[in-house]
């Protein structure tokens, strides 16, 4: 099968299908691939910010988000034996610290509303295999696989949004730099019990963080930082030790804990890692979010960051398109606003990981 196309976006996370939506509805003809078939998607960020909920009322999309389920976060507290120790709340005219947004809810949202444009297209269980290059070098298309069935796209600009182990990325040889933080995190859901507070809360184990993250329908998301690449070793020992803290800090959790996590099967280990590729653009092409930058899990921004790429970028594809002009010059422009900001932010994350601690300087004598 051959298709033309304006835009073929390769991913369809959060920022896939925002750039998706907002390119259509601005009349470009849209192409959104994605490999898997478009199920839930569990222990990925879910969490966005303030600025993030602003930009999704911008586009009318955060109401259609909010009737499928939301939750807003009501405070962050730090935890040292049992008792609370800081609290942060919501800034002056903001209503929370966060919200928990699924993302089977914010995707199958935004997909809803791209499907009212007929200039919109979305293939799922479709991986791409390579990319296609004119004589000159710049990229015009993709080739592809649905269902075994192999597929032709031929268009103006190729993004990729396919995430930290980006397809587009190896293909079109675009180098990043990894930087390693020192520690991995377990990752586990058990129910909430009754009366849990819309809350974020955060405990120091061992100078190490375990945080708990209050979800939408009912769970809670625990993550522990635990030593990099030392989960092989840790799921040899009993499981006991690591639950210990988090029972003794929150005795009304014994029961969901001792219930749902049972073994170390019921953990999934996320290795941690920044990143920077060492370009987004060439010609005929953009990488955004995970695939350009990973960010690591403190602060929860991934997923923000990567919907603020697909927000700067649509205007300057409008642009692009509307000139005919796709060069890696033109789409530079993108990587010059975003990069800058990136750089902040992940220089941010350092900081903050490396004063965790100080958080807790009221009891913990640091």
């Amino acid at each position: 099968m051959h298709l033309d196309t304006d835009v073929c976006i390769v991913g369809g996370g959060p920022a896939g299908v925002l750039l998706g939506y907002l390119l259509a509805q601005k009349g470009i003809s849209t192409i959104v691939l994605e490999r898997s078939n478009g199920g839930k998607r569990e222990f990925r960020g879910e969490h966005i910010s303030a600025e993030t909920e602003k930009l999704l009322k911008e586009h009318l999309l955060f109401e259609k988000i909010e009737a499928k389920g939301i939750l807003r976060m009501n405070k962050v507290e730090y935890f040292d034996h049992g008792q609370i120790v800081r609290t942060i709340v919501p800034k002056l005219g903001e209503e929370h610290v966060g919200i928990h947004v699924p993302q089977s809810h914010l995707l199958s949202a935004v997909v809803k509303e791209s499907k009212g444009f007929d200039n919109y297209q979305l293939f799922l269980n479709t991986a791409v295999t390579d990319l296609i290059q004119d004589e000159k070098g710049t990229y015009r298309g993709v080739k592809a696989k649905k269902n075994g069935e192999e597929l032709t796209i031929y268009c103006s600009i190729i993004v990729g949004a396919d995430g930290r182990f980006s397809t587009v990325r190896k293909l079109a040889n675009i180098s990043t730099n990894h930087l390693s933080h020192g520690y991995d995190v377990l990752w586990a859901k058990i129910p909430t019990p009754s009366n849990w507070e819309a809350t974020t809360r955060m405990l120091l184990v061992d100078g190490h963080q375990l945080a708990l993250f209050t979800q939408t329908g009912g769970f809670i998301q625990i993550g522990w930082n635990i030593k990099e690449g030392s989960f092989p070793e840790l799921k040899k020992q009993p499981l006991e030790p690591l639950l210990e803290p988090l029972v003794n800090n929150f005795p009304e959790l014994n029961k969901a804990v001792s219930r749902h996590l049972q073994s170390w099967k019921n953990f999934v280990c996320l290795k941690v890692e920044s990143s920077r590729s060492e370009t987004w653009v060439k010609d005929g092409l953009v990488i955004i979010g995970d695939a350009a930058h990973t960010m690591t899990p403190t602060g929860a921004i991934g997923i923000n960051c990567a919907m603020k790429d697909a927000h700067v970028l649509a205007p300057i594809l409008l642009d692009a398109i509307a000139k005919k002009e796709t060069s890696a010059k033109w789409l530079k422009r993108f990587e010059r606003v975003r990069r800058a900001e990136i750089e902040i932010q992940q220089s941010k994350q350092i900081e903050n990981e490396l004063s965790f601690i100080k958080q807790f300087a009221q009891t913990s004598g640091f």
